[in-house]
């Protein structure tokens, strides 16, 4: 995540709400599967298992945490300005080489998705702000590259 409090878009909070839920559900199944301590101990297997789950506890409470974190953080930073770059923002850029790619600016990616720009890459940090019509440079593992924002909003790229 992000050092600097910024603001996300209705869609993305709902996003990290719903994500919230399911991993506060998932806490209380997790949970729910922990013996009570002062119930005799099974055999080895039996605790290597609890070790596990204590550890996927260990896991969604951090989690549960993060996104607390940054939801505050949204509140402290206010809605997003209209017009420029944005968590949650749909933007299409055109790179040096001429292609354009319509991306949506979030928190973080699970898995690939390469319709999504984290807000922490160095291309997300590059468009945070702009307008249509800015111009970018940002590092890449290749050396510097630069894009032109084109427009925001439009359709989402298609989650699949």
């Amino acid at each position: 995540m992000t050092s600097d409090p910024l603001p996300i878009s209705v869609a993305a909070r709902h996003a990290l709400e719903q994500e919230l839920a399911d991993v506060r559900a998932e806490r209380e199944t997790v949970a729910a599967t922990l013996q009570d301590p002062d119930i005799g101990a099974g055999d080895r297997g039996d605790a290597a298992d609890q070790l596990q789950r204590s550890g996927d506890l260990a896991r969604l409470d951090a989690r549960i945490e993060d996104i607390a974190t940054r939801l505050r953080q949204a509140d402290d930073a206010g809605p997003p300005p209209a017009g420029v770059v944005g968590v949650g923002s749909t933007v299409t850029v055109r790179f040096d080489d001429g292609t354009e790619q319509t991306v949506s600016i979030g928190e973080v990616t699970q898995g690939y998705d390469a319709s999504l720009v984290t807000a922490d890459s160095p291309l997300g940090k590059a468009l945070m702000g702009c307008r249509p019509g800015d111009a970018v440079r940002y590092r890449t593992p290749d050396g510097e590259a630069g894009a032109v924002v084109v427009s925001l909003g439009g359709a989402p790229p298609a989650q699949g």
